[in-house]
């Protein structure tokens, strides 16, 4: 998604009903919502999923709060608009459902025909990747690529160009 229409998007912003986001004694996560007409009543939604819709371009932009049956119950349109308490919340309940480590570096790769065996340095440490056929790397962008294993584990690289020589040079062998 591109700078001007994430800044003219953001223009446009709605305020956000009240809602408190937590977890249950069980590690579940909460969503309570007031009705704004009568803060009295409460509606509690159990076993909720947070989700963002556009995870890679806009990780703060188009957050989700679905029910246990997939239905939105809150739209968020930036994180800016929540504050500091619930933010911390649903970057929480984001950082468990996710996962997608960005590859920081590759140390050395097995061959430059696949299936091969990549070394790499990631965002959550040292790994190893197999790499089962060249269409398992896709651009999404100039800059922004998807890895991914013979697992099904997608791994990141979301600056290719601040990626070290060395890393480069191994990547070009792939294209």
């Amino acid at each position: 998604m591109n700078r001007e229409i994430l800044s003219s998007y953001t223009h446009q912003l709605q305020p956000l009903p009240p809602f408190e986001l937590h977890k249950n004694d069980m590690g579940k996560w909460v969503l309570t919502t007031v009705d704004q007409g009568d803060s009295n009543h409460q509606q509690e939604y159990r076993e909720v999923v947070v989700v963002r819709a556009f995870p890679i371009e806009a990780p703060n932009f188009g957050i989700s709060i679905l029910s246990s049956d997939a239905r939105e119950l809150i739209w968020i349109e930036t994180l800016d608009l929540v504050d500091a308490a619930q933010r911390s919340c649903i970057e929480q309940a984001l950082r468990e459902r996710e996962f997608m480590p960005e590859i920081l570096k590759l140390d050395r790769v097995s061959g430059f025909t696949t299936p091969c065996t990549w070394h790499v340095q990631t965002s959550r440490g040292p790994t190893e990747l197999e790499l089962k056929g060249e269409e398992d790397i896709r651009r999404l962008s100039t800059k922004t690529l998807i890895v991914s294993d013979r697992y099904g584990v997608q791994f990141l690289i979301k600056d290719l160009p601040q990626l070290d020589r060395h890393s480069r040079k191994l990547l070009d062998r792939f294209f």
